[in-house]
């Protein structure tokens, strides 16, 4: 550690304490063999953190809205009569990444909360801008909807059980995880995903707009929230911009997409629904994400930590943007070599025969 004073500066507060004693512990800087740590907690403004937590939480709210308004009863269920796709993206979801976090959070070493924070951004489900890429990626969209649904509704139980099983593996963090905030944060969002679907269904002219507000509302409060956290935390925002969490951040998606190709591959779904499979694997509800993270821990203890899924948000569209442009550049090489190659086949086929032309 430098020997700078951080004592003058009263965004920092210098704890000494026994190990998980007390909810101001937070980056867990821990010295091997030791009862004691030093612990180094940014602390946000009073007011900038109360704009944080009510934006947080009214963004959740109209996103879940918009979300809701892109569901539709009858492909609902369509997809339940023939469940094949739904079910192998789910399992895809909640398959592959939880352990991608697990894996990457024993991997890179992190301290307990590091941990916690990327298993539960790992265990979230799929959330709406999955539905976006898959459209630029030309997918199924009956399906990217179905999956979202139902990823949504199965994360009430499937998210605190993945949690609490691979909080296993980490000895040190199976008590840290707020299992009842997360359960009541998880039941409140489907208050407004299902005001999203009456809307739908009895006022369905008004449906595409909401979705496109709540789509621009998202988007932008992800910008807001960013610039309101390094305003606030200064320096302490490095921490979740470290090596190993941009890392992380990075590898997720990218084992998420790879990965949820594979599987549907594997289990021989058509190219379309693959591609929709591949980002609803990789793309995690980061609103959710944030705001759990914002509301279920204590500021002092989560710090700048809960702006992890925003760091994931980026390389998550980054890395699907990349997808989509060479998606769509293999695409037109392809059309292009078809109208190339289509006419020698023509004349080819129109050749004379001994028997006549063909």
């Amino acid at each position: 550690m430098d020997d700078t004073d951080y004592t003058e500066d009263p965004s920092y507060v210098y704890d000494y304490l026994d190990y998980w004693q007390n909810d101001s512990s937070m980056f867990n800087m821990t010295a091997a063999n030791t009862s004691s740590v030093v612990v180094l907690t940014p602390i946000l403004p009073p007011l900038i953190d109360k704009i944080i937590n009510t934006l947080l939480i009214v963004v959740l709210f109209i996103t879940m809205v918009s979300m809701g308004c892109t569901m539709e009863v009858s492909k609902i269920k369509g997809h339940i009569v023939k469940p094949k796709g739904v079910t192998i993206a789910v399992l895809a979801q909640y398959g592959v990444m939880p352990l991608t976090a697990f894996c990457l959070a024993r991997a890179f070493q992190l301290a307990e909360m590091t941990t916690v924070v990327v298993l539960i951004c790992g265990c979230c489900p799929g959330g709406s801008l999955s539905n976006i890429l898959a459209l630029a990626l030309q997918g199924d969209m009956n399906l990217s909807i179905v999956m979202t649904t139902c990823s949504t509704v199965l994360a009430l139980g499937m998210m605190p059980l993945l949690l609490y099983l691979y909080c296993q593996g980490f000895s040190s963090v199976q008590n840290a995880v707020p299992y009842v905030d997360i359960i009541i944060s998880l039941f409140m969002i489907l208050i407004p995903c299902g005001i999203g679907i009456l809307i739908n269904y009895y006022r369905p002219q008004y449906a595409r707009t909401i979705t496109k507000v709540g789509l621009t509302i998202m988007m932008t409060s992800v910008v807001a929230v960013g610039v309101m956290a390094i305003f606030g935390l200064k320096g302490a925002i490095l921490t979740v911009l470290s090596p190993s969490l941009m890392a992380i951040a990075a590898l997720m998606p990218f084992i998420g997409y790879t990965f949820g190709y594979i599987i549907s591959s594997l289990f021989k779904l058509n190219q379309s629904e693959r591609r929709t499979v591949a980002m609803e694997t990789g793309c995690q509800n980061i609103q959710l994400c944030s705001t759990i993270l914002k509301i279920a821990f204590p500021a002092a203890r989560i710090g700048s930590l809960f702006l992890f899924p925003m760091v994931y948000a980026s390389f998550q569209l980054m890395e699907a943007g990349v997808l989509i442009v060479m998606f769509r550049c293999h695409q037109r090489f392809t059309q292009k070599e078809k109208d190339t190659y289509q006419p020698a086949t023509t004349e080819e086929e129109l050749k004379p025969t001994p028997e006549g032309p063909v």
